[in-house]
């Protein structure tokens, strides 16, 4: 039986912490709270452990799981050519239930799976997922419950699914959330939604509009930005692993 840590009080959080700390970065699988729903996560530069997160799930590389970071300076570790729309999403939603999917620095060494040269990122309202996250790293991780099945409103729930498949639950407490994030491919010039979740994609749209690149070339016709795009079409970038967080994979 795989241990679980009630990190609802500070010495069980404290023990869970540093416990699943440890196992993450020697490639073991660790269930976590986040603002939305239970995740299950792995180092995101130990390309075993999240193969191992994807056998867990009954998934495959088709669908790569997201990469939860601690801090917004991360995204310029893992990401290249942000656009400043993004940037503005990030500045009034993070953290929080968004999830942006960007061009991935081309020199990272991990595999996340089939990505397409993407990476979808997101940063959650969640202190025990960001105290982990701060000392384990950028992780990847995926709705904690096999694909297929409801997602995980609390660490039985989780459990129940993925048993000893995953070596620390870390409890804490039902999960507040009730939507999954957003997601938002942020590879264009203007933003495409591909999942409507807890954030009014119109609100995204409205504020990334006011942000978008205009033409520069001084020879151009004057047409203004490009428009943003609301659409559930996943093939608008690679698809990330869309049910992330979510309670209808």
């Amino acid at each position: 039986m795989s241990p679980v840590f009630d990190c609802t009080t500070p010495e069980g959080r404290r023990d869970g912490i540093t416990k699943a700390t440890a196992g993450v970065r020697q490639g073991d699988l660790v269930v976590l709270p986040t603002d939305t729903l239970y995740g299950i996560g792995a180092d995101a530069f130990t390309p075993d452990a999240v193969q191992r997160l994807l056998d867990a799930k009954g998934r495959g590389r088709e669908m790569p799981p997201p990469v939860l970071v601690a801090d917004v300076r991360t995204i310029d570790g893992l990401a290249t050519d942000v656009p400043a729309y993004a940037r503005a999403l990030i500045q009034k939603w993070w953290p929080g239930p968004l999830t942006l999917v960007l061009k991935a620095q081309p020199s990272l060494m991990w595999d996340l799976g089939d990505t397409g040269g993407t990476v979808a990122v997101r940063m959650p309202d969640h202190e025990v997922a960001l105290e982990l996250l701060r000392e384990v790293g950028p992780m990847a991780v995926s709705s904690a419950n096999r694909t297929g099945h409801p997602a995980s409103r609390t660490v039985v729930d989780a459990a129940t699914q993925l048993g000893p498949s995953v070596q620390f639950y870390l409890d804490g407490g039902p999960v507040t959330g009730g939507l999954p994030s957003t997601i938002v491919d942020c590879t264009h010039d203007a933003p495409v939604i591909l999942r409507h979740g807890a954030i009014d994609g119109e609100e995204i749209l409205a504020v990334a509009a006011e942000h978008l690149q205009l033409p520069t070339d001084p020879t151009s016709e004057p047409t203004g930005p490009p428009e943003p795009t609301d659409t559930t079409d996943s093939t608008a970038a690679p698809t990330p692993d869309l049910s992330e967080e979510s309670n209808h994979e």
